[in-house]
């Protein structure tokens, strides 16, 4: 018996996957998604109905600010009743911040929300935006639901708050170094179910406050510490991600100790993740991070610099006490972190 087409949106905001080569400027140019079929005629044989929206005014993914996280996750809550699933086309380079950002935003999710771009536009002769294309389509429509925000780049399914952009010259773009892969797929579409998150029963709750006063520094031999204490004491910072050595150890020159334990006394939450794509954070497990737990710097444990940072922006945005916002963050929300040691 065959199997009720599903209905997906394709939401295209910008990117290099939705782009063309112009043979009358020599540049590239938007596609125009209304004639997809016309360069991608596979999509015809999909058992599935496929929708497109195109954001007005496509953007570069350099670009991205909260506020397009926002109008994004508002377009999926304005059409979520309508469709099976939803895939977003985004420029690479910050794919992973809004795929984290989205997967906090879009609570009680029970349908796929899957990501996917390209390293070369949609016409160039050995592009990899078809490949991606037509595979993101088939995962979001397939039996076996994937109720996540997830990210597809050649041949691999991510979840998106676990993903990083590793590289900008290969066609596997992305990177899951603390979590497996969702989905794997070759001749066959193999789905990882066991790792996939469970599919919520509970009404899609879309979040739209977000507080960007959050800062990010990563140490370095030399670092100057006057640095980072005129960064701790911009107007209104919320909190600061930390990016640390190995699992997560920094210098104990009390100078730089002194100015941390300074801006926690002010009420800056500091968060510690590791510069390092693999392992996790584990304060005190050397002399050169005891000092940082001890002043009450926060364990990111094995969470991604792109998710804490889109975490934080979530937490703060819910008005919430400092106190319950430094809990909620060592707690798993939508799979982005394991126990924080």
């Amino acid at each position: 018996m065959k199997m009720k087409a599903k209905k997906l949106l394709i939401i295209y905001t910008g990117g290099t996957i939705g782009m063309m080569h112009s043979h009358r400027s020599k540049t590239l140019v938007p596609f125009d998604f209304g004639a997809i079929t016309d360069q991608i005629p596979e999509l015809n044989h999909l058992n599935c109905k496929i929708d497109y929206f195109a954001f007005k005014s496509p953007i570069d993914s350099s670009n991205v600010q909260p506020s397009f996280w926002v109008e994004l996750a508002m377009v999926i809550e304005k059409k979520y009743n309508q469709y099976d699933g939803f895939v977003v086309l985004h420029g690479t380079d910050t794919m992973a911040y809004t795929a984290s950002a989205l997967s906090f935003m879009l609570e009680n999710l029970s349908k796929p929300v899957i990501f996917t771009g390209s390293q070369l536009p949609l016409g160039a002769i050995r592009t990899d935006a078809k490949r991606n294309l037509i595979t993101t389509i088939q995962l979001a429509a397939s039996d076996t639901v994937i109720p996540e925000v997830c990210i597809y780049f050649s041949s691999q399914l991510f979840r998106g708050n676990r993903s990083e952009k590793y590289t900008s010259s290969k066609f596997d773009a992305f990177e899951s170094y603390n979590y497996p892969i969702l989905a794997e797929t070759g001749v066959h579409i193999v789905v990882n179910t066991d790792v996939i998150r469970k599919k919520s029963t509970g009404k899609l709750l879309v979040h739209k406050k977000l507080d960007a006063n959050i800062a990010l520094i990563k140490i370095y031999p030399g670092i100057n510490v006057e640095v980072i204490d005129s960064t701790l004491k911009t107007k209104n910072l919320k909190a600061l991600v930390l990016e640390t050595f190995g699992s997560g150890n920094a210098p104990t020159d009390k100078k730089f100790i002194g100015v941390l334990q300074q801006a926690i006394k002010r009420g800056v939450m500091i968060v510690n993740v590791s510069q390092c794509g693999g392992g996790a954070v584990e304060q005190g497990k050397y002399e050169t991070s005891i000092h940082l737990k001890e002043i009450g710097v926060i364990s990111g444990g094995d969470i991604t610099t792109e998710a804490a940072l889109a975490k934080l922006m979530f937490l703060f945005g819910q008005n919430l006490k400092a106190l319950e916002v430094r809990k909620l963050f060592q707690k798993d929300l939508r799979g982005e972190m394991s126990k924080v040691i």
